[in-house]
C-alpha cells in the first residue's frame, strides 16, 4: 500500500470535531463519494479509496445524498455480466 502524507494546520480538525485519524478517514471517504458521483470512479473502486466496504460506501452516499445508482446502461450490463460469471 503506498502512503500519502499531506500537511494541515491543526485547526482544522474542529471543523468537523474529529481527531486527525478519523479527519483523514471522512477525507476519504468524501473525495470516493464525490468522484463517485461524478461518474470518474466505480462503487467497488469509492470504496477502495475510502477503505470501507460497499455496504457502508451505500452509507456515505446516503449520508451526502448522493444517489447510488449512477450506472450508465452500458455499465449496468457490464455489471451484470461479471456478476454472472
Amino acid at each position: 500500500m503506498t502512503s500519502v502524507s499531506i500537511e494541515l494546520p491543526k485547526t482544522v480538525f474542529s471543523a468537523l470535531r474529529k481527531n486527525p485519524d478519523e479527519f483523514v478517514q471522512e477525507m476519504r471517504i468524501a473525495a470516493a463519494v464525490k468522484w463517485y458521483e461524478m461518474g470518474q470512479i466505480s462503487q467497488s473502486k469509492a470504496a477502495e479509496i475510502a477503505g470501507i466496504t460497499r455496504a457502508e460506501l451505500i452509507n456515505a452516499l446516503f449520508r451526502y445524498q448522493v444517489d447510488f445508482m449512477q450506472y450508465t446502461a452500458e455499465e449496468l450490463a457490464e455489471e451484470s455480466n461479471s456478476s454472472a460469471s
